[in-house]
C-alpha cells in the first residue's frame, strides 16, 4: 500500500487547443530564430597575398608638431574594440602607414600590414604584461633571446656593447617590432616627436619597419613585392602566413 495517496492530476491552465497553439507559435518563434542565426554570415577573412589596406586612415598633417599619430585617435577609437588592438597602437600603425603614403606612394604599405606584424612578434606591444603608453612607449622592455646559434637560433655576435639590447655577448631583438641593434642603427628613425630614434616605441618603430619594408619589397600592393618585403624580414614561409593571416583579418574590421 502506497504510503501517501495519490495527488489528483492537475488541469491545465490552459484549453487543450490554445495551449497547442502557444506552442506551436514557440516552435516558430524559435525555428525562426535560429535560422536567423544562421543566416547572419560571418565576415570572411580574403586569402592570398597581399593583405587588404583595411580601414582608411583621414588626412592628417604628418609634421604636426609634438606627436602627430594623436591625430588618428577618432579614427583608432573607432576600430580598436573590433579588431582587439590598443589605440595607440593603431595610432602608430596608420601614421606610419600614411607617412610612407605621402614620402614613398609607389610603395603603397598598409597599416594592416605592421599591424599583423607587430601582432605576431609582441602582441602590439603587450608580450609578458608590459604595455604601450600615450607616447608610444613600451615598458617593460621587450627583448627576445640571446641570438646564439642555439637550436633554430641565428647566432649573430654582440654589435652595440649591449646599449641598446642590454647584452654584451650576443644580439637580441628588441622592442613592440623586435628589431636587432645592428639594423635600428641602420633604419631606426623618430615618430613621436620626442627626437630620439627608439626600438621600444612603437611609433618609432612602426615607421621604421614601413621603411624598411617598403625598400625591401618596393611596391607592396603585388604579391611578389609584399613577399620579398616580409621574407626580408624574417626569412620564414610560417612567419610569412602568421603575418598574412592577421592583417587578413584586420583588413575585414575583425580579430584574428
Amino acid at each position: 500500500m502506497n504510503r501517501y495517496p495519490a495527488r489528483p492530476k492537475r488541469r491545465s491552465r490552459w484549453p487543450g487547443p490554445l495551449f497547442a497553439l502557444l506552442a506551436a507559435t514557440v516552435v516558430v518563434v524559435l525555428a525562426y530564430g535560429a535560422c536567423s542565426r544562421e543566416q547572419q554570415p560571418r565576415i570572411a577573412i580574403p586569402e592570398g597575398i597581399p593583405p587588404g589596406p583595411g580601414a582608411a586612415t583621414p588626412p592628417i598633417d604628418i609634421n604636426a608638431p609634438g606627436r602627430s599619430a594623436d591625430q588618428l585617435h577618432g579614427w583608432s577609437a573607432g576600430l580598436a574594440d573590433s579588431v582587439g588592438v590598443g589605440s595607440t597602437a593603431l595610432e602608430a600603425y596608420g601614421y606610419a602607414a600614411t607617412v610612407m603614403a605621402e614620402t614613398k606612394p609607389e610603395c603603397g604599405i598598409g597599416w594592416t600590414t605592421l599591424a599583423g606584424i607587430a601582432s605576431v612578434e609582441s602582441r602590439h606591444g603587450t608580450h609578458a604584461g608590459s604595455a604601450v603608453g600615450p607616447t608610444g612607449q613600451v615598458t617593460p622592455e621587450i627583448r627576445g633571446i640571446p641570438l646564439d646559434g642555439g637550436p633554430g637560433v641565428a647566432e649573430i655576435p654582440d654589435t652595440d656593447g649591449g646599449a641598446m639590447d642590454g647584452d654584451p655577448v650576443h644580439d637580441r631583438a628588441m622592442g613592440p617590432l623586435q628589431f636587432i641593434p645592428e639594423t635600428w642603427k641602420r633604419w631606426g628613425v623618430d615618430a613621436n616627436g620626442d627626437g630620439v630614434a627608439d626600438a621600444d616605441n612603437i611609433d618609432d618603430a612602426a615607421l621604421t619597419a614601413a621603411r624598411y619594408l617598403c625598400e625591401r619589397g618596393g611596391d607592396l600592393t603585388a604579391a611578389e613585392g609584399w613577399q620579398s618585403a616580409l621574407m626580408a624580414y624574417n626569412l620564414s614561409g610560417e612567419y610569412l602566413t602568421l603575418v598574412r593571416d592577421r592583417a587578413s583579418a584586420y583588413s575585414v574590421g575583425v580579430r584574428p
